[in-house]
């Protein structure tokens, strides 16, 4: 390993010694970094200076052009795991204001923010594996990381095409759930908001807590989770308790011999079209890193909806046929079952979740119509195809210089799968890839779409009088079913059986309080207040 990272920074500054790119414009955003001559570490950030030239979409972006999009100080940072010793580097940077504390900033009119990334797509030939990825993610309703392609000048040097994009990180411009203060530890404010993830610990992450079970067998690696917003040194004690209780308690019902009951199996506990929409894009893309590492969870308050929400997406620059390895490259097969390829007994193994849904007749039908319904529009070949023709058509010219500035086309660059002779080649292979790709999963997608799977809506309910002192009634109702009423805390404290619409219930047990009427299997969620 040592050996590597010597050759890395060899490769690196010869690199930086023979590749001078003369470059004075561009029809990307250009980014122009000024660090006073210091060296970008991997931590600690370093104070700098940031212009943005951005005249608009279709426009020139010349580099004596002023500072029209942002112009002001950062404090950045190298940032990546594998990627980190890679020639061209990725940076994290926080836009600071006069007093250097994190200033908030929109960027490319985004949402309010001051945690930033400017990846580099170096193993990524194309240049697209992870703005095509999130852009699909953001499409099919869920947060992604938005994106905007731009070149960097760091310090007079040009440093090549980067991708300017969003951390993930809790924000109502971000992923859109509550932010949990120190304090939040009581009913309502301990269940949101969580994000927490699955990942190696090289680049810094440390260990919140082992599941009980170990990852998807034949594998015998544990599950370990990191917490990533909050995080671990900043997080109430009470708070990590809860969500890792969550987390396992919905772990227990996957693994239970009841786990597709509707009320004590696992879905209560997880919004179910995220799952199916992550396991859809990490199995389209193949990605080697699917499930097992970057893979995150998040979890909403109580009051929103609660449940565990699988994403956002992230880190797919070696999926979409760019690994060698593992059968990473492979159009067949499916990433779920890693551990039975490569996987071993060690760690960084896929986790047991998506097997054991799939198994669930409901689920894998949920899936085979999602994925049916899907390939009649955003992932049709013909709409892959366009949107890759259109990035393509965008960066012909940066990537020219961007391969003079990196002369590695044609030359294998890990965990390249393919080497091309050219941008266009790299491309193109990207898009008969992702054909061979989709059509082996028409042929062999799990479960089967029929009428019989249930779409439900959400039914508008009236609920009167509410508030109420000792019953309510319930108009709206689909059908004969079962409801819920819970507490604050999420904890269910009362079962009650309907047989109609209109149902009447009595609350003369409870407290006075604010509870929620929960019924799982049609996604009914209502408040209601005992007085």
């Amino acid at each position: 390993m040592k050996i590597w990272h010597v050759f890395l920074a060899f490769l690196s500054s010869y690199f930086n010694t023979i590749a001078q790119v003369n470059f004075t414009s561009s029809t990307l955003p250009i980014v122009v970094i000024d660090t006073d001559g210091l060296a970008i570490q991997d931590e600690p950030k370093i104070d700098a200076l940031m212009g943005i030239i951005y005249n608009g979409p279709g426009q020139i972006n010349h580099l004596n052009d002023p500072f029209n999009e942002f112009d002001g100080q950062i404090a950045i940072e190298k940032r990546g795991s594998s990627s980190s010793g890679f020639p061209q580097a990725s940076f994290g940077f926080e836009t600071r204001g006069p007093n250097l504390s994190n200033y908030n900033v929109s960027l490319f009119n985004w949402p309010l923010d001051n945690d930033w990334i400017l990846y580099a797509p170096y193993t990524d030939k194309a240049l697209m594996r992870n703005v095509l990825t999130y852009k699909l993610g953001a499409e099919l309703g869920r947060w992604a990381p938005r994106t905007q392609f731009c070149e960097v000048v760091l310090n007079g040097n040009y440093i090549g095409v980067y991708v300017l994009m969003e951390r993930i990180k809790t924000n109502p411009g971000r992923v859109d759930i509550d932010q949990l203060n120190y304090a939040d530890t009581l009913d309502n404010h301990i269940t949101g908001g969580y994000i927490v993830k699955v990942d190696k610990t090289t680049a810094g992450g440390i260990i919140a807590w082992t599941s009980p079970y170990t990852c998807q067998a034949p594998g015998t690696g544990p599950i370990r989770f990191q917490l990533h917003d909050p995080a671990i040194d900043t997080i109430h004690p009470l708070q990590k308790a809860y969500i890792q209780d969550y987390i396992t308690d919905w772990e227990v019902a996957l693994k239970s011999n009841d786990f597709t009951n509707p009320i004590t199996g696992y879905k209560p506990y997880i919004d179910v079209g995220s799952f199916i929409d992550y396991f859809l894009i990490n199995e389209l893309s193949k990605n080697i890193d699917g499930y097992r590492i970057s893979t995150f969870l998040h979890k909403q308050r109580f009051s929103e909806g609660g449940k565990l929400v699988a994403g956002p997406l992230w880190d797919f620059n070696i999926a979409w046929g760019n690994s060698n390895y593992c059968e990473g490259g492979n159009t067949s097969g499916w990433e779920i079952n890693f551990n039975s390829i490569c996987g071993g007994g060690g760690e960084w193994q896929n986790p047991f979740w998506w097997n054991r849904m799939l198994q669930d007749p409901l689920f894998a039908n949920e899936v085979k119509c999602r994925w049916t319904n899907l390939r009649q529009s955003t992932l049709s070949n013909a709409a892959l195809t366009t949107y890759i023709d259109s990035v393509a058509a965008l960066l012909s010219v940066p990537a020219v210089r961007h391969y003079q500035k990196w002369p590695i086309l044609g030359a294998y660059v890990w965990p390249n799968n393919f080497i091309g002779q050219s941008y266009q080649a790299e491309v193109n292979y990207l898009k008969t890839w992702i054909q061979n790709r989709t059509a082996w999963m028409d042929a062999n997608m799990f479960g089967t779409c029929t009428a019989a799977v249930p779409t439900f809506t959400k039914p508008i309910l009236e609920i009167y009088p509410n508030p109420t002192t000792e019953a309510i009634q319930i108009t709206g109702l689909q059908d004969a079913g079962q409801l819920l009423i819970l507490d604050l805390s999420g904890k269910v404290i009362q079962f009650c059986n309907y047989q109609s619409q209109t149902t009447q219930i009595d609350l003369t047990q409870l407290q006075n309080g604010i509870y929620f009427i929960s019924e799982p299997t049609k996604g009914i969620y209502e408040r209601i207040i005992k007085q």
